[in-house]
């Protein structure tokens, strides 16, 4: 068995299949430049047949000079008792011009006759003349056999024949499919070993997780013999999802020692996932193994402590090798040592026993007193520890800004913001609309400030949060509120407390937009 795998992104189709995700032709011009600069083998980029917008993908993407990635049309085998060449969907997978081809067939006979209605003597030539049609014509083809394990469970005789007809047609890989998403790992790995005895191409693994198993089951499959892997960015796919390759990849390079990407590619790894996550406007799970937030992400005292001292002592690998970054988490058990970590990142100067440390913890105790709460928010304390060390830069200043509210809401907004701020001594006054209030300000405030720090535009706020601290002050209550921002590429936390909401969520939005302009200057 080779160590190098083949790394099969259906991000494009799969993905796009998911509640919620729809790509623009430009949103899958830009996920194709990144999977290729990531250094996937194969984008699987939907059928050139089933819609205008794929078909002018195929025109434009052709164009493209990829370094790494072969772009792979994906269609059905001919219908049923229709040549090939009069075909249309065959004919527009050949049109497409890719020199690669994914075809997918039927190999449980229950979808052969009762879905598709035809025989099962048909259904073999069905599969038989579309792959030898496309190897007649020069094309790399992978062969899709949908609902592989389902039919293998039903009738693993018809099932398997179905692998030898593609076998003997000529297809390159030959991938079982697990449509459904029930496989178990151990009936997979079994069951891809069988197959792997009686065809001589290339064997892939396709997997939903349905059952949440679709990363084990295709390692599991990879163990037993597979070569090549499908799955999407993220996980994002119809249902459940299909297998994650943001799991997939590190477990078998990192873990297992298989080729995937090159080396050297691996540390793109989380941006790649969170630019997938962006611009399907999907709010990235930040608890996804080797690329979420909380992946590095520290907590208890004794935790944080240990791996201050040695990595090793909780964490698989570093976070950088996967382009990610470890995260010690401000919380009243996380103890000294994260409060150190943050400090260490402004001043790495400073030790325990540096008298500006104890300055900071002192002003860490006032501020949770008042109601400040730093766990998951450690831009906000990164910007109290710059000021009181004497290393903040003052972008912008508030000169003042106005809120008003009207109702009913008309087409989603119900709010306007005025604000007004000075920057090196020039003044910007601006307005925006928005849904609420907290909106309209973040609308308006960078609005103001694009003029001065273009790359403002790049944040885009994507979770604001609220919580009452003192209830039985009714309505007088003092609030905090935590946003979460992202600029596609990295995600931060803000924290604002105020008896005034509105007052709260200025204080978190400008901390956002502060630590945003400091990592950039």
């Amino acid at each position: 068995m080779t160590n190098k795998l083949i790394i099969y992104d259906s991000t494009l189709r799969d993905g796009a299949q998911a509640l919620g995700i729809s790509f623009t032709v430009e949103d899958k011009l830009k996920i194709v430049n990144k999977l290729d600069n990531l250094g996937v083998d194969y984008i699987e980029a939907g059928n050139p047949g089933s819609n205008p917008k794929d078909l002018e993908f195929f025109e434009r993407v052709l164009k493209l000079k990829l370094a790494s990635s072969k772009i792979i049309a994906f269609g059905a085998t001919r219908r049923a008792n229709v040549s090939v060449e009069e075909d249309a969907n065959i004919q527009s997978l050949l049109k497409a011009g890719t020199e690669a081809i994914a075809v997918f067939g039927k190999s449980w006979d229950f979808q052969v006759t009762d879905i598709i209605k035809t025989t099962l003597e048909e259904n073999l030539r069905m599969i038989y003349d579309t792959i030898k049609y496309f190897k007649n014509h020069g094309k790399i083809v992978v062969y899709d056999a949908e609902h592989f394990f389902d039919g293998y469970n039903a009738n693993p005789e018809y099932a398997m024949e179905t692998l030898k007809v593609a076998n003997r047609a000529g297809a390159d890989t030959i991938c079982l499919c697990d449509t459904k998403g029930a496989g178990l790992p151990s009936h997979i790995a079994r069951i891809t070993g069988l197959v792997r005895d009686e065809v001589d191409c290339a064997i892939g693994i396709h997997c939903h997780n349905d059952n949440g198993m679709a990363v084990a089951g295709s390692i599991a499959a990879v163990e037993a013999g597979a070569v090549q892997i499908q799955g999407t960015i993220n996980g994002f796919g119809e249902r459940c999802g299909n297998a994650n390759l943001c799991t997939i990849i590190p477990n078998l390079q990192l873990m297992m020692n298989y080729e995937c990407i090159p080396a050297a590619n691996m540390e793109k790894l989380t941006p790649t996932a969170r630019y997938v996550s962006e611009v399907a406007n999907i709010i990235h799970d930040e608890r996804a193994p080797f690329v979420g937030n909380c992946a590095f992400a520290h907590k208890a005292g004794m935790h944080a402590d240990a791996v201050n001292k040695n990595t090793s002592a909780y964490e698989m690998i570093h976070p950088e090798v996967v382009g990610n970054q470890r995260n010690i988490l401000m919380s009243e058990v996380a103890g000294r040592s994260a409060v150190m970590s943050i400090i260490n990142m402004v001043d790495n100067t400073l030790t325990k026993d540096s008298p500006e440390t104890k300055k900071i913890i002192e002003r860490l105790k006032e501020l949770e007193y008042e109601g400040y709460q730093y766990e998951g928010a450690e831009s906000s304390f990164e910007l109290v520890i710059r000021k009181m060390l004497g290393k903040y830069k003052t972008f912008f200043e508030l000169k003042e800004f106005k809120v008003i509210v009207n109702e009913p809401t008309v087409n989603s907004v119900n709010s306007s913001a005025m604000i007004k701020i000075l920057v090196d001594g020039q003044t910007e006054i601006t307005a925006a609309e928005g849904d609420g209030p907290v909106n309209a300000l973040d609308k308006a405030l960078r609005k103001a400030l694009e003029r001065f720090y273009p790359r403002i535009a790049e944040m885009k706020l994507t979770d604001y949060k609220v919580r009452v601290l003192d209830s039985n002050f009714a309505t007088a209550s003092k609030v905090r509120v935590l946003i979460e921002t992202t600029d596609g590429q990295d995600a931060w936390t803000t924290v604002g407390v105020s008896t005034d909401i509105i007052e709260a969520s200025w204080r978190a939005l400008v901390d956002s937009v502060e630590h945003k302009l400091m990592k950039e200057n």
